[in-house]
């Protein structure tokens, strides 16, 4: 197939096995046997990785450099002179990339046994399970290749990997404890998801030792390499994809760049705009406007999010009768600036209460976008709104406050989330703080 970069330069041939031992061996870590993923201290070897690629096929722009703010704990991508608009940056052939799909038919009836478990596992806990098998091939393919060690062609990418992650499925009880309801929720579901999958490992079908499956310690790092670092496609069958080298790009609000992959399984990274030099490459991760998923998937807060949600988790009975979703019941984190719909749901409840002929009335306007009909409800009800939305706002502010104060109790050697932890609440403090003094001058 023919690279993105130009039409007239076909991609190498990626070596052979042999070559590999032979080649490739010389940018394996000097441990021998297989990556202690317990060792957070441990160097990424992302250098030996990009050499690795490189000889599979991989190809960047002219000037876009692995690039690492902190010392090596995080890496990411930047363009030394510059982008233009549709430029390819990176291609990564289907060689080196790990596809879900193809994992499905590497190990065929194993693999469609332990699928089942998980689908059985998901029904006792009433969760849909279908969504998410392509992530627990994703993360079988990783364990199946650690077993390998320096056998494995993809050892260089998985000793380049970060061994600690701090995100839901990383988190304690007593993480859990330290977080508001919302994000509480979503960091303590995804931190379910993986136990799920970790169980229907544990039932044998797949092709591992009991010592790699029994090793909660390193399946919880498969999982997490695999749910941090995946692209989902649609066509020609929804999978996800791995790709080395695509996967080392960060999130930001507004991206400058997009993973596209194509029917051969070939994944390029494409600016979406002209790129000044000197510039990370970015990608979306999430919903840039409710920055909670992005903490409980990812492990980080965004810097550059705008909104967060009301985190009015109490009226998820009036969120879903209105219709209404998340990402549009928002505070403005520069302003505390209240969505309308905000105001809807808060309303709607004190009229279920108080008058149930009014509560259908006014939900009706809201599902049909009748907005004479809501101002009308929210001119007569005003005072008794504005009085449950302060409620609410200085209740989350309280709490906050209490649970930053326990999770800076914690110890860091034992608690080392807590930093993300306390940079979640205090983003939800100042806030809300704003929202509270607006609604005091109303």
């Amino acid at each position: 197939s023919v690279s993105a970069f130009s039409s007239t330069v076909t991609k190498p041939s990626a070596p052979s096995r042999t070559s590999y031992s032979t080649q490739l061996h010389q940018f394996a870590a000097a441990q021998q046997g297989l990556i202690d993923v317990n060792d957070i201290y441990s160097p990424r070897d992302v250098y030996s990785m990009e050499e690795w690629a490189t000889q599979y096929g991989m190809q960047k722009a002219d000037g876009v450099e692995l690039y690492s703010e902190d010392g090596g704990n995080d890496y990411t991508l930047m363009t030394q002179s510059g982008v233009a608009a549709g430029q390819t940056v990176v291609f990564v052939p289907a060689d080196i990339v790990m596809n879900s799909a193809m994992v499905q038919q590497e190990f065929g009836t194993s693999l469609q046994q332990a699928e089942a478990s998980v689908v059985q596992i998901d029904q006792v806990a009433q969760q849909g399970s279908q969504y998410r098998l392509p992530l627990f091939r994703l993360m079988v393919k990783i364990l199946v290749e650690y077993e390998k060690g320096q056998e494995s062609m993809f050892y260089p990418w998985l000793n380049s990997l970060p061994r600690q992650f701090f995100n839901g499925v990383s988190m304690t009880k007593a993480c859990f404890n330290c977080l508001p309801p919302y994000a509480g929720w979503l960091t303590s579901n995804e931190r379910i998801n993986y136990s799920h999958f970790a169980r229907a490992l544990r039932q044998g079908y797949v092709p591992l030792s009991q010592e790699t499956i029994s090793n909660r310690g390193l399946v919880k790092w498969a999982y997490n390499v695999a749910f941090t670092r995946f692209h989902e496609v649609w066509q020609p069958e929804r999978a996800k994809l791995i790709g080395p080298m695509a996967d080392m790009l960060n999130h930001a609000a507004e991206p400058n760049c997009e993973i596209t992959a194509d029917y051969e399984g070939n994944m390029n990274v494409v600016a979406l705009y002209d790129i000044p030099a000197g510039s990370p490459l970015t990608i979306s991760l999430g919903d840039p406007t409710n920055p909670t998923p992005i903490f409980a998937q990812y492990g980080f807060l965004p810097q550059d999010c705008s909104t967060i949600f009301c985190k009015a988790m109490h009226l998820d009975p009036q969120i879903k009768e209105l219709g209404y979703d998340f990402q549009e019941l928002l505070f403005q984190t520069d302003t505390g600036e209240i969505a309308p719909k905000v105001w809807d749901i808060f309303l709607y409840s004190i009229l279920q209460q108080n008058d149930p002929s009014s509560a259908q009335q006014f939900c009706q306007a809201c599902q049909m976008n009748d907005e004479g009909t809501k101002e009308q409800y929210h001119s007569e009800y005003f005072a008794y709104t504005l009085d449950a939305l302060k409620q609410h706002v200085y209740s989350i502010m309280s709490d906050c406050e209490n649970l930053t104060m326990r999770a800076q109790s914690y110890d860091l050697q034992s608690h080392p989330r807590v930093p993300v932890i306390v940079a979640h609440n205090q983003l939800v403090s100042q806030t809300f703080g704003m929202t509270a003094a607006l609604l005091e001058q109303m």
